[in-house]
């Protein structure tokens, strides 16, 4: 079988973000033009970040996925970091627990431009 991997920021069982790998079958379509199933969605957001942006840690307020349309975005969280450039996706579910409040000593995720180009970032609501 087909699949697409998508990179996924969660909040694991302990509070903490961690990145996982997880495989999204392609078992829909034709053997020339293989899809996956249709996801739900929940509107899409584009947001521009200038050279030298960095947010402090915070979560997701939703899930979504963020496609890199334009420079490259780093997301860091608590040992951990990684670099994602056009083309390139990760899916968002970084949510506080419930009940929980956010500590960034152990809650959340951090986001910066890097390289000499402004960040452009395509948003689409889970």
């Amino acid at each position: 079988m087909t699949t697409f991997t998508q990179t996924v920021l969660f909040t694991d069982i302990d509070g903490r973000a961690k990145f996982r790998e997880e495989a999204i079958a392609l078992n829909h379509g034709t053997p020339q033009s293989m899809l996956s199933e249709v996801f739900a969605s929940g509107g899409y957001q584009l947001r521009t970040s200038p050279v030298g942006f960095r947010s402090q840690f915070h979560c997701s307020g939703h899930t979504q996925w963020c496609f890199i349309l334009q420079g490259q975005m780093e997301i860091g969280v608590q040992g951990e970091s990684r670099v994602f450039g056009p083309g390139q996706h990760f899916y968002s579910a970084d949510l506080l627990p419930p009940g929980a409040t956010f500590d960034p000593a152990v809650h959340g995720h951090w986001s910066r431009q890097v390289g000499p180009d402004p960040l452009l970032t395509l948003f689409v609501r889970g």
